[in-house]
C-alpha cells in the first residue's frame, strides 16, 4: 500500500498524520469516514522501509487461476467489470493483486479500457495476459477468454510443479546429506580421536581420512559458509542480466538428465503460450515478441527473436528452428504443417499437449530413478565415516582380546 501525508480538520481543529491506502481516492474516503475534512493530500515517495519488498511477480500462479476463474463465473453471470473487480479484490488473500486491483478499479471508473488498465500493473499482469484481455474486448467475449486464460495458467502451473517436484527432491536430499555430513564431522568424529590417540598405534587410511576432514571442518567451516554465499549471490548475479543468463540456461539445458526435463517444460509454456495468442487473433509478431518474454529462458528467447526476423524478412518462421539443437524435428514440422493448413493454433496446441504429456512422463521417471540413487549414495558417505570409526575400534577390540 502507498503512504499518503495529509492535512484537513476535523471537529477539534487542525489534524495532519499519515496514512495508507492503495490509492489517493481510496485515502480521501478513508479520511471522510474518520470525518476529517482534506485540505492537501499528496503520496509520500516509498523507502527501503517503506517499500513492499517483494522477489518476482507478488502474486502466485495458483492465485492468479483463481481470479481468472472467479472473474469469468462474474462476467458470465452479468455482473459488470467495475463490480467483479470491487468484489474480487475484497475477497483474495493475495496483498499484491488486493493492491493492482484497487488501481484497476481507479482506473476503469475514470474511463479507461480494462486491458489498459491491466497494462499499468506490469508487476502482476505479464505482457500475454493483458493481450488476450485486449483481444477478448475487441471480440466482446472478454469472459470467455478470461476463462480460457485460467485454463491456460492452471496448465503452467501444474507442468512448473512437476518441474520443481522432479528437481527439489534431490537438492533436498542432498542438503539432508552435507548436514549430516556436518553434524559426524564436527559432533561424532572428535569424541573418537581422543580415544584413538591415548590407545595408539596405526590407524587405516579411512579412518586418517576421516580425522583429517573433522579436524579441516572445525578449524575453517567458515570457509565452507562462504562459499556456500558465494555460489548463492553469483547465480543470483547471473540470472539478473541476459548476457549471462543465456550461459546459465545453456548449461542447464544441456546438464545430463535434466537437461531433457526443462527442454521440454520450457517447450511446453513456448508452444501452448503461442497457441493462446493465435486462437484470439493477436498478430503474429506481436505474439512471437509476447512468447520471448514469457519463456523463461533465453536460449528459446534468442531462437524465438530469430523467426521473428525471419517473418520480417518473408520467411519461415521454422527456418532458425530446424537450425537449432534446442528444438527437436517434431516442433518445426507440426508448425510448418500448421502454416500450410491455416491452423496453426491447434497444430501448436497438439505439441504442447505432447510436452506437457512429456514433463509428466519424465519427472516420474526421474523420481523413480532418483530416489533410490541418493539413498545409496547418503548410505555411502554416512557409512564411509562410520566404517572409519568401527574398523580401529574393532582392531582394538581384537588387540585386547589377544592379550
Amino acid at each position: 500500500m502507498a503512504r499518503f501525508k495529509y492535512a484537513g480538520r476535523d471537529r477539534k481543529g487542525k489534524k495532519s498524520g499519515v496514512i495508507t491506502a492503495n490509492t489517493k481516492k481510496e485515502a480521501a474516503a478513508k479520511l471522510a469516514k474518520s470525518g476529517i475534512r482534506v485540505i492537501e493530500l499528496e503520496e509520500q515517495p516509498e523507502t527501503l522501509l517503506t517499500k513492499d519488498i517483494t522477489i518476482g511477480n507478488p502474486v502466485k500462479l495458483e492465485q492468479m487461476v483463481m481470479f481468472l476463474k472467479q472473474f469469468s463465473t462474474l462476467l458470465h453471470a452479468g455482473v459488470t467489470v467495475v463490480d467483479a473487480i470491487v468484489i474480487l479484490a475484497q475477497q483474495t488473500e493475495s496483498k499484491g493483486l488486493k493492491k493492482a486491483l484497487a488501481v484497476v478499479e481507479t482506473e476503469l471508473r475514470e474511463g479507461r479500457p480494462l486491458s489498459e488498465a491491466f497494462a499499468k500493473q506490469k508487476k502482476v499482469f505479464e505482457p500475454l495476459f493483458v493481450n488476450m484481455v485486449r483481444a477478448g474486448e475487441a471480440t466482446g467475449s472478454l469472459d470467455e477468454t478470461l476463462e480460457e486464460m485460467a485454463d491456460h495458467y492452471e496448465q503452467q502451473y501444474r507442468t512448473r510443479q512437476k518441474v520443481i517436484s522432479a528437481l527439489a527432491y534431490p537438492i533436498v536430499v542432498g542438503f539432508i546429506a552435507i548436514g549430516v555430513v556436518i553434524f559426524l564431522l564436527v559432533s561424532v568424529v572428535p569424541t573418537f580421536v581422543t580415544m584413538f590417540d591415548d590407545l595408539g598405534g596405526e590407524l587405516p587410511a579411512i579412518t586418517k581420512f576421516v580425522i583429517g576432514a573433522s579436524d579441516w571442518m572445525q578449524a575453517y567451516w567458515y570457509v565452507v559458509v562462504a562459499i556456500a554465499l558465494l555460489v548463492t549471490i553469483a547465480v543470483w548475479a547471473v540470472r539478473q542480466r541476459k548476457e549471462t543468463k543465456y550461459y546459465l540456461d545453456y548449461f542447464l539445458l544441456r546438464m545430463p538428465i535434466f537437461g531433457n526435463l526443462l527442454q521440454k517444460a520450457a517447450l511446453a509454456r513456448m508452444t501452448r503460450t503461442l497457441s493462446s495468442l493465435f486462437s484470439n487473433s493477436v498478430p503474429i509478431l506481436q505474439a512471437l515478441d509476447i512468447v520471448a518474454h514469457v519463456v523463461e529462458n533465453e536460449i528459446i528467447a534468442k531462437v524465438i527473436h530469430e523467426s521473428r526476423e525471419s517473418l520480417e524478412r518473408g520467411g519461415s518462421m521454422t527456418e532458425p528452428m530446424k537450425r537449432h539443437w534446442a528444438f527437436p524435428p517434431l516442433i518445426h514440422h507440426m508448425i510448418a504443417i500448421g502454416e500450410e493448413t491455416g491452423a496453426l493454433d491447434s497444430m501448436l496446441a497438439k505439441v504442447a499437449d505432447f510436452y506437457e504429456r512429456e514433463v509428466e512422463a519424465v519427472t516420474d521417471r526421474l523420481k523413480a530413478l532418483i530416489e533410490p540413487l541418493m539413498i545409496v549414495a547418503l548410505a555411502a558417505i554416512v557409512g564411509t565415516i562410520v566404517t572409519s570409526i568401527l574398523v580401529p575400534m574393532f582392531e582394538i577390540f581384537n588387540t585386547v582380546q589377544q592379550q
